[in-house]
């Protein structure tokens, strides 16, 4: 929470309390996605159906009904999430595994459908927008100004983020960890997978639509885009680079996610690019994500110690720093070369027009070259570091044989 609270007191820009609003609406969003995937093992390709319809229902709501605060708009989304959950778990959670997800699928592809063909509810390619400055005073605020709108999104996405935790340590989540592990069992104890499955979905559909309507609120707009299959793929990404096994893994990834869809966008067009790599690498490297990537490291360093592990961690940084810089210097000049000539804006990347990015990395082909047997080699020190933390020191190896 120190993330979202401490900066807009430190730096107040308009494009500073955006980003944070992003973050903290994926946050609720990847924290809601992970109690279907990480506590219930159930992947889901449709989850941004709940969010984008509580969102359309909590505006349709501003809009229709006078006197409704915004404050308590997301709790309006998040029951017409909830209730949506209602009607797609009875049918989704038939089944599990495989075809659950194949269901989530066919049931998001539905309401993306519906989005175009019932354009008095959806709005068309318009979408539905609102005014968040219509609602009731809140003492002095309006909600109009930035800052309002952002302390409102923070916190309830405070207040989400506790109250999914707080559900995280109750016997209900316990029953669907037994269901995710061991259904047949759990079955045999007198559980009711099924029926654990349809209650989590419920409950992550409240939670998703609370996420949404925290976007309309930043945007005053949810549209079709909000219910698309995009947008559940984003959220499955996010959960899978931060963790699954931790509560907040997904709070990790939601952060990810957003500095590269804003940050990373801003500067460069090849940012899918790189999102894609990173998440290719996350999964390969390291399953359990981010978050377990950092509890294995705390773990190694208490194990070994600090000074022991430091050079194994610079060359390590050393290395993926250098190969970084290669990657991204490669990708931005095939960048360059294929979009440049074609719409005459050239290489939007630092602020390099095409002219100069042309005859600019012309002249980087060698530096490219060089970073890349700069990394080669410092991976190669580098694993020869870890090569040598991996062996026991003599002492650890009498306390062993001892043991023994």
């Amino acid at each position: 929470m120190l993330f979202l609270t401490v900066p807009p007191f430190v730096w107040p820009q308009s494009w500073l309390l955006t980003y944070l609003a992003q973050t903290a609406t994926m946050i609720v969003f990847a924290l809601s996605y992970n109690l279907l995937l990480g506590e219930t093992g159930l992947l889901s390709f449709g989850h941004a159906a709940y969010s984008g319809l509580g969102a359309l229902i909590a505006a349709h709501v501003f809009n229709h009904l006078g006197g409704v605060p915004l404050a308590v708009l997301p709790l309006i989304g998040g029951i017409g999430g909830a209730l949506c959950g209602v009607v797609f778990g009875a049918v989704s959670t038939r089944r599990a595994g495989t075809a659950f997800a194949m269901i989530t699928l066919g049931l998001g592809e539905l309401v993306t459908a519906a989005a175009w063909t019932l354009p008095d509810w959806f709005g068309g390619e318009a979408g539905v927008s609102i005014d968040r400055t219509s609602g009731p005073l809140i003492g002095n605020w309006s909600f109009g100004p930035a800052g309002e709108a952002y302390a409102l999104i923070a916190l309830w996405c405070g207040l989400a983020c506790v109250a999914m935790y707080a559900l995280s340590r109750t016997p209900f989540i316990r029953l669907a960890n037994a269901v995710r592990d061991n259904p047949v069992r759990a079955a045999a104890l007198g559980c009711y997978p099924r029926r654990v499955r349809y209650g989590v979905v419920v409950v992550s559909a409240f939670f998703a639509g609370i996420a949404g309507t925290l976007g309309l609120i930043n945007v005053e707009l949810v549209s079709t885009e909000s219910v698309g299959m995009l947008r559940s793929g984003s959220v499955l990404i996010a959960t899978v680079i931060g963790g699954t096994a931790s509560f907040f893994g997904p709070v990790v990834g939601a952060v990810v996610l957003t500095f590269f869809s804003v940050v990373v966008a801003s500067v460069t067009r090849a940012w899918l690019f790189y999102l894609g790599l990173f998440f290719v690498m996350v999964v390969v490297m390291s399953p359990d994500g981010l978050a377990g990537f950092v509890e294995r490291q705390v773990a190694r360093i208490a194990t070994r110690g600090w000074r022991r592990c430091a050079a194994a961690y610079l060359w390590s940084t050393a290395a993926a720093l250098l190969w970084t810089a290669a990657i991204v210097l490669a990708v931005q000049w095939a960048y360059a070369v294929q979009f440049g000539s074609d719409d005459g804006a050239g290489l939007s990347f630092a602020g390099v027009s095409l002219d100069d990015a042309s005859s600019l990395y012309g002249r980087l082909g060698g530096a490219l070259l060089v970073l890349a047997l700069a990394g080669a080699v410092t991976m190669r020190v580098a694993r020869r570091a870890w090569a040598g933390l991996a062996t026991p020191q003599p002492g650890q190896s009498r306390m062993t044989g001892a043991a023994r």
